[in-house]
């Protein structure tokens, strides 16, 4: 029709020329309008068509005459489909769809009162074998898309397992080869590829579908769009709801008992519930006839002694449906069972080129992606090691900025260094000269250790012979003391016999020429004994005081000399030396032992045997013997009895009371 109507656009474009070369005939402005008029004439009535294929939409001007051929043909030269024979144009009728009849004008049929008119380009026949049967690109990508809506509307059952396989393989179609660094978590929603049902028959996120399905798509390396498309299709294609169209039918009127199953390899009765496993079935090859009059229709098989299965539709456009999909069911299936006509054995030669074209294409896109890939990683290789170059001409830079001032730093401090230096030989000389004075000190040290150890010899030697003169003082003391003690008794006895005479003139006796006057001559010469050892008394007890305040300014003098020596050998270094000479010092030799004793006598009561009114003052008596020793300590306090104690310490734990 199509190729009609263009014979005769071409037969009007020429007899239009032919006309304008006539001889005789104007070509002047009244010309040209005439035949403008005529060509507005001419223009034939047009209508609005709006064709939706599953990924497109697309409009046509037609004209008013045009049959379902025209307009089909017109769609398929759109898309640039050969392989025709699969598809047709659909169109709603009270809620089921109606093929447009090729044979019939388009706007004689029950096409929607609109404008423009809407069709859907959808597959009518689904072939047998995918693989064999789908020659063209186009025409693969238009059953996956039917097929893969189809499954998510849950027109076509599918297990969740293969669902997700199917779904793997639509991500592969969609957006290639999985790339971790191009397609991040999320540049997929799972409820493109996976049905409701399969959705929330599990409990799992859509994180967790999205991963499930992602560890399959990272399988499908290397897979072009068309072989992920024909591997979809080739799972799909063994379902068993695939290419399956399904109508209610009856064996009684106006009841709906059965499913009646129309597909390419025949015609099947299934139960209402169960689309899945036919409970009868005829192949296209075992009948032998197909008829319907108004509800009926009626199916003759092969064999003549079986029986014929006769069944009724609810409605009468029903069974025109049905019966247009038993006839291009089955002429499909003797169409595949003769031999093939040269132009589809041309389409599958020409089909087999374009996919070993593609395939060498898809190696080469394959090849240059990989060195694309690979100058990819060189280039970021050589960026890495560029950066590296860089860094490390960064870190040199700095290392030689720190280098220059660590320099700089080590000349101040060598800098410094030498003035420390100087300052050391300086300190070495200043501690040279501190040697040799410490030298020297040392060897006064010693002479004055040796000079201390004479005094303390001679301290030791006087205070043995004050132990001796005190010893001695002692005993005439106790001597004098006796002597005071019977006159005292005597003149007690004197007394006491004149209180026995009364005061009365004495007897003249007769002169006695041996002994008048010898009572009161004895008596006077009891006085002057008395006066005279009172005078001897204190004479000693001056002496006494005297010789004890030289031994005590003695004593304080030795203390001064040691207490320099000991300043002076602590400043020296010469501690330990000094302790030992202490350490001597402190050994029970015989003049410590003669010390001791002379403390003993001491003890023993020199001061005791004295008057109380020939005590002097207090005795503050130093022992310097030892380094860590406390200053001596002199008491007086009053005993019960009127007795001083005299408090001599020589050590913390060394006290003598006397």
């Amino acid at each position: 029709m199509l190729d009609t109507n263009r014979r005769r656009k071409e037969g009007d474009l020429t007899a239009r020329r032919g006309a304008s070369r006539q001889p005789g005939r104007s070509t002047g402005g009244g010309f040209l309008e005439m035949s403008i008029t005529g060509l507005k004439k001419k223009q034939p009535k047009m209508f609005k068509v709006k064709v939706t294929t599953m990924d497109a939409e697309m409009e046509f001007n037609c004209e008013m005459k045009w049959k379902g051929k025209d307009l089909f043909d017109l769609v398929c030269r759109a898309l640039g489909l050969r392989e025709s024979w699969f598809f047709g144009l659909q169109y709603p009728v009270k809620g089921m769809g109606t093929w447009l009849k090729m044979d019939k004008k388009v706007l004689e049929q029950d096409v929607p009162k609109e404008n423009p008119i809407g069709f859907r380009f959808l597959a009518k026949f689904y072939p047998e074998k995918v693989e064999e049967e789908l020659l063209q690109e186009i025409t693969q990508h238009l059953f996956f898309l039917q097929v893969k809506k189809q499954i998510l509307d849950e027109e076509i059952y599918c297990s969740p397992e293969v669902t997700i396989l199917l779904a793997s393989y639509a991500v592969q179609a969609k957006y290639g080869d999985y790339d971790p660094n191009l397609h991040k978590p999320g540049f997929f929603a799972p409820e493109e590829f996976l049905p409701k049902r399969v959705l929330h028959q599990y409990q799992m996120t859509p994180k967790m579908w999205e991963e499930k399905i992602t560890a399959w798509y990272a399988n499908h390396q290397g897979i072009a769009r068309y072989e992920a498309e024909m591997n979809y299709l080739k799972i799909a294609q063994e379902l068993e709801m695939y290419g399956v169209n399904y109508f209610p039918i009856s064996k009684k009127k106006n009841r709906a008992d059965f499913l009646l199953g129309v597909d390419a390899k025949g015609v099947h009765v299934y139960s209402i519930n169960n689309r899945f496993s036919p409970n009868e079935s005829f192949e296209w090859s075992s009948i032998r006839n197909i008829s319907y009059s108004e509800k009926e229709l009626t199916i003759k098989p092969v064999d003549k002694r079986a029986e014929v299965f006769k069944f009724f539709s609810s409605q009468p456009k029903a069974n025109k449906l049905i019966m247009q999909l038993f006839i291009g069911n089955h002429d499909l299936f003797m169409r595949r069972r003769r031999v093939e006509p040269i132009e589809i054995q041309q389409m599958k030669a020409q089909a087999r080129e374009e996919k070993a074209r593609k395939k060498v294409e898809h190696q080469r896109l394959a090849r240059e992606k990989q060195l694309r890939e690979e100058a990819e990683r060189a280039k970021e290789e050589l960026e890495r090691r560029l950066f590296e170059v860089e860094d490390e001409a960064r870190q040199a830079n700095e290392a030689l900025r720190r280098s220059e001032a660590a320099a700089e730093l080590l000349a101040e401090k060598a800098q410094i260094a030498a003035e420390e230096a100087k300052l050391l030989a300086q300190n070495a000389a200043e501690a040279e000269q501190e040697r040799q004075r410490l030298e020297l000190a040392a060897l006064k040290t010693e002479e004055e250790k040796r000079l201390m150890e004479h005094k303390v010899r001679e301290a030791e030697l006087i205070a043995m012979k004050l132990a001796e003169e005190s010893d001695r003082r002692a005993k005439e003391a106790e001597h004098l003391k006796q002597d005071l003690q019977e006159a005292r008794e005597a003149e007690e006895r004197a007394r006491q016999k004149l209180q026995e005479y009364p005061p009365k003139c004495p007897p003249v006796l007769p002169p006695d020429p041996c002994g008048a006057d010898k009572g009161p001559t004895k008596l006077d010469l009891r006085d002057i004994d008395l006066k005279r050892l009172s005078l001897e008394i204190e004479r000693e007890r001056l002496d006494y005081l005297d010789k004890s305040r030289r031994f005590e300014d003695r004593l304080q003098e030795l203390k001064s000399e040691i207490h320099a020596l000991k300043v002076e050998e602590k400043e020296a270094g010469f501690f330990s030396h000094w302790k030992e000479v202490l350490r001597t010092l402190d050994r029970p030799s015989g003049s410590a032992r003669q010390a001791s004793w002379w403390r003993r006598a001491l003890e023993a009561g020199l001061l005791q045997s004295l008057p109380q009114r020939f005590w002097g003052p207090p005795l503050s008596v130093t022992d310097c013997a030892r380094p860590r020793m406390s200053s001596a300590q002199l008491t007086d306090p009053q005993g019960p009895g009127g007795r001083r104690q005299i408090k001599v310490q020589q050590h913390k734990t060394d006290v003598i009371y006397i």
